[in-house]
């Protein structure tokens, strides 16, 4: 595929304009003022149109797509407990493919290329995500809050079963590992699964601080917050990604900067659930890797990763009660750039030479992109979902003007509230 003098969000997140991008098979080929010579195949022309990375959802859970809007107005325990927990409990294989398909045709009209994901039922979801054509991580989450040996906790072997999976697709799903959180988990099941992760050379995906709650009981329980506790446990002695750590202190961002532990921030999911504000003005000051994550749809209750990016930047702005925090290029950055750097996708999340070509199109006429003052104060501020026209990954569109190439998302939709009222149905 050629695009012919469209305008560029390039590898330095600058604005170009007039550029000719070529992809061959599933790679950027070619990046240029002038028509390359040769033969890329379909031209699409760039007029009124940008070319930008794709998207990467550092926090995901895609299954829960069935549980949209299932159990509002509660706090994030009792919304656990007497609505997640009960209906997670009736899950089955059909129903987290289906769920998990879902999620990736809302992605794809999102513009979201990759996804970090942890949930269960692996199987399931790696075959939805090689059906889809997306990317994913994907990690079986461990909890125990029982305190079962952890030898005999059938959750690991499955973690290890799962690693069969690593590199599936030409590298478009990568396995992690997960330990959901310190509170549904014991110090032998945490340091073990850390010693795996390490072995495996696996990236270890987990909750810290997502509440005060949470962040207070762990104190309380060993003296030390989540993050500390994850630390001492080995954890974070591999690549790590920690999920929104919204209470985290200054001991804690430290350890995050010296192990080189990525961040997810989930703003729109901590405010619905009134978690609280994550401090990524601060993360960054301190080089730390900050990546943008959606958190589940039972909880955000969308994929929309335009008006994910914006309220995190706004957020930002009104946690330091300073204006200037968070430059729209940062933004743009944490969206797609540092996302890809917390799943190890070295070869992503930007559009340069030889980078994979996970890419979005986004229209360019429509009203609110004018007047355009600054292109990337746009993106990140005016810009709508609806104005992407164009997904692409591994150089192959997915989504096109509101069709998908490889999924029937009339079935999809249909086996998905089948399954959902199969399960309604047992509750």
């Amino acid at each position: 595929m050629l695009f012919n003098k469209i305008t560029l969000l390039n590898e330095n997140f600058e604005i170009e304009r007039d550029m000719y991008v070529g992809v061959k098979d599933d790679r950027i080929a070619y990046i240029g003022k002038e028509k390359p010579e040769g033969d890329f195949g379909e031209e699409y022309d760039g007029k009124n149109r940008l070319l930008m990375p794709g998207f990467y959802n550092a926090h995901a859970h895609s299954p829960m797509s069935l549980m949209r809007g299932y159990g509002e107005n509660l706090v994030l325990q009792d919304w656990l407990t007497t609505k997640i927990f009960p209906f997670e409990d009736q899950l089955d294989s059909n129903a987290v493919y289906w769920g998990t398909l879902l999620c990736m045709a809302e992605s794809l009209k999102y513009g979201i290329v990759s996804s970090s994901d942890m949930y269960y039922f692996i199987p399931d979801m790696v075959n939805a995500v090689m059906d889809s054509g997306a990317k994913s991580n994907i990690s079986r989450s461990i909890a125990n809050p029982m305190g079962i040996p952890y030898d005999e906790l059938p959750s690991i072997e499955e973690a290890k079963e799962s690693l069969r999976y690593h590199g599936y697709g030409n590298g478009r799903i990568l396995i992690d590992t997960s330990l959901h959180a310190e509170y549904t988990n014991n110090v032998e099941t945490a340091t073990r699964l850390a010693e795996f992760t390490k072995e495996a050379g696996a990236i270890m995906h987990v909750h810290c601080s997502e509440t005060k709650l949470e962040h207070d009981e762990c104190k309380s329980r060993h003296g030390k917050t989540p993050a500390q506790f994850y630390n001492d446990c080995g954890l974070f002695d591999g690549p790590a990604l920690a999920a929104h750590c919204v209470w985290c202190e200054e001991e804690d961002l430290i350890i995050f900067r010296e192990k080189g532990v990525s961040v997810a921030t989930n703003p729109m999911s901590n405010l619905k659930l009134a978690s609280g504000i994550c401090d990524v003005t601060e993360m960054q000051k301190m080089g730390i890797n900050v990546a943008l994550g959606t958190d589940s749809v039972s909880s955000n209750n969308n994929l929309n990763f335009f008006e994910e990016m914006k309220v995190m930047a706004t957020l930002a702005k009104v946690k330091k009660m300073d204006p200037t925090v968070i430059t729209p290029k940062e933004a743009l950055m944490m969206a797609t750039l540092n996302g890809a750097k917390a799943q190890g996708r070295a070869d992503c999340g930007c559009i340069a030479l030889g980078n994979k070509a996970d890419m979005i199109v986004l229209r360019t006429d429509t009203p609110n992109m004018h007047p355009v003052h600054n292109m990337l104060n746009n993106l990140v501020y005016s810009a709508s979902s609806g104005d992407i026209s164009m997904t692409i990954v591994d150089g192959k569109v997915l989504y096109k003007d509101g069709e998908y190439t490889t999924i029937d998302i009339e079935k999809t939709i249909f086996e998905a509230e089948v399954a959902t009222e199969k399960i309604l149905k047992k509750l």
